[in-house]
């Protein structure tokens, strides 16, 4: 029965969607919860599952197409709607002659209910052994969720923490585990079905608690009762043969790969390999475990791995039951990347010291016409509302961060080995700014002329720009004010790295209520940013330089001496903040920096 991809809702104020791009293509083969498409909206981009294993059989709308929530984007068909159908109708075939000897399926039904009224009292009597797994908040404003996929069955054993199911939110898409270990004994919500925050989706009992097996072979007759005409038992036949032909890679495969078809009934366990084997190459990997070979991977850690080209039969997981972890990619990584730098390291440097230095190698996007990403129409659309909605104006100051350069010089491999965050300099400026907005609150506002009100935010939630390859995204730090130093920089190096690695959700990039933005990280002097709507400020930090600056010395008088500088400029809304307002701001910034009194934040 053919299935429908519709677009889903990607966040609260989400009514759309642009497709990207396709990851697969009509009549491939495609496995339930496989990376489908990638999707891009206002709030974040992401990857669209399939809802079911088939075949990719029309794709309705085109890449750089936008669609409404819930419009329809494709339609997966049976595994025998393309490519393999020939070889499917042969078992169907085969199979009604043998259905036709058995007995009617009336006969059968008396025997599917009993069973099936057993179960109600084998749960009431362990229910004081067992536990109620409910549907978690997995947001703010998240009220319901929508399983996606069961990875425990009624009956099977489950450890404590190991991952129970996928379940999908308009925010998110992340694994339940388990709360405690013991046996699965009933499953409430089925796949595909959305329920509320709250409500019970399983039923776990105590470790050895018994007929739990049961359950699960008792309610696959009861729903062969009603629906008489498919035996669930012939369909995963014809699957192993879709699984080799998309793309074989060694010719040896390829010419057995007719023959499978007959053995795999006679033989199932020497079917077994076959059918688990990779979707995509079967050239054999490290350890000799083929390249898909690694088990089942969520999607985030399917794409971390392909983005860094990381071979997941590589891996050894260090979750639950060997399960690949995102840390476990991450790390092989970084070793991939320590192991190819080692070599070239040394030839570089003799390369460095025997040859001038070469110029820069011309960009390959020189003389090309390329169409906008929707993230770079994004941007330029709110840089040019910004402009037009507010009267924006900047005020510089220069600030002399001495003392924080040899506090942070002298304090940061504590620093490091304390929090596992290197500390620099950005992490004073955002504790000086988010100090200073609570005693200059019209810096940490935002006004509504139509309503004529202005509302003074009780909390600083500081937004922090960050520079990533898709153009510039502003992750959100809620409640800054309460952090301290450290605080700080573990919170900014995290939502630096979720938003470079696109790990961020909807509910991160929201709520800002003032935006720091580090223009100094790639040199420059100081800049005139633009604000960031609905906001009122946004402070932009310049690198810190040294350079001579005349000094007030008790003894000597005005001296020259060199000195770490640095500037801060703050774009400002004209319509609610004045330029004293903007200046006492900076001022407060600047004495707090230039004070340099952090020890007791850095513990010393």
């Amino acid at each position: 029965m053919p299935v429908s991809v519709t677009m889903p809702r990607l966040g609260e104020s989400v009514t759309e969607g642009t497709v990207t791009r396709w990851l697969k293509q009509e009549g491939d083969q495609v496995e339930a919860d496989e990376p489908l498409l990638e999707v891009s909206t206002d709030k974040v981009d992401t990857e669209i599952p399939s809802p079911a294993a088939g075949v990719l059989t029309r794709i309705v709308v085109q890449e750089d197409e936008t669609a409404e929530v819930g419009a329809e984007l494709a339609v997966i068909g049976d595994a025998g709607d393309a490519g393999g159908a020939a070889p499917a109708e042969e078992p169907a075939a085969e199979e009604e002659p043998a259905q036709a000897e058995e007995p009617a399926p009336a006969a059968e039904a008396p025997q599917a209910e009993e069973p099936k009224a057993e179960a109600a009292p084998a749960a009431e009597a362990a229910s004081g052994e067992t536990t109620s797994l409910k549907m978690p908040a997995l947001g703010e404003s998240v009220t319901e969720g929508t399983v996606t996929r069961w990875l425990k069955q009624v009956g099977d054993t489950v450890e404590a923490d190991e991952p129970l199911l996928e379940v999908s939110t308009d925010k998110v898409d992340t694994e339940i585990p388990s709360p405690v270990a013991g046996t699965l004994l009933e499953i409430k919500v089925a796949e595909d079905e959305t329920v509320e925050v709250g409500a019970e989706l399983a039923v776990i009992g105590a470790p050895g608690a018994g007929g739990g097996a049961q359950p699960a072979q008792q309610a696959q007759p009861a729903q062969q009762v009603e629906q008489p005409q498919p035996k669930a038992e012939p369909k995963p036949e014809p699957k192993p043969e879709p699984k080799p032909e998309p793309k074989q890679a060694a010719a040896p495969a390829q010419a057995a790969a007719p023959a499978p078809a007959q053995p795999a009934q006679a033989k199932p366990a020497a079917a077994a390999p076959v059918a688990a084997g990779p979707a995509t190459s079967v050239e054999p990997g490290v350890n000799g475990k083929a390249e898909g070979d690694a088990g089942y991977v969520t999607p985030l850690v399917r794409k971390l791995a392909s983005e860094h080209g990381v071979n997941l039969a590589t891996l050894s997981g260090t979750g639950v039951g060997g399960r690949i972890r995102k840390q476990d990619v991450l790390d092989a990584a970084a070793k991939a990347k320590q192991a190819a730098a080692a070599p070239a390291a040394a030839p570089a440097a003799a390369a460095a010291e025997s040859k001038p230095a070469a110029k820069a190698a011309p960009s390959p996007l020189r003389g090309q016409t390329q169409k906008l990403t929707r993230m770079r129409a994004l941007i330029a659309r709110r840089m040019v509302e910004s402009l037009q909605v507010s009267a924006q104006l900047t005020t510089v100051v220069e600030v002399d961060v001495t003392k924080v350069a040899k506090l942070r010089a002298k304090a940061k491999q504590q620093f490091l080995d304390t929090h596992g965050v290197k500390l620099s300099f950005l992490p004073f400026f955002a504790l000086a700014a988010v100090e200073a907005l609570r005693v200059h609150p019209s810096v940490n506002s935002s006004i509504d002329l139509e309503a004529g009100t202005v509302t003074y935010h009780d909390a600083e939630h500081l937004g922090m720009a960050v520079d990533t390859e898709k153009g510039l995204i502003v992750p959100v730090i809620r409640n800054a004010g309460d952090l301290n130093l450290g605080g700080l920089a573990k919170r900014i190096a995290d939502v630096a790295e979720r938003t470079r690695t696109n790990k961020l959700n909807p509910d991160d990039i929201t709520g800002g209520t003032f935006t720091l933005t580090n223009t100094g990280s790639r040199g420059a002097l100081f800049d005139t940013p633009i604000i960031n709507q609905p906001q009122v400020a946004i402070l932009g930090t310049g690198a810190v330089v040294k350079r001579a600056v005349v000094v007030n010395d008790p003894e000597l008088g005005e001296i020259i001496a060199p000195r770490s500088m640095v500037y801060l400029a703050l774009s400002y809304d004209h319509r609610i903040v004045d330029g004293a307002d903007a200046a006492r701001f900076l001022t407060t910034v600047k004495e707090r920096l230039e004070g340099g009194n952090f020890e007791a934040d850095l513990g010393l």
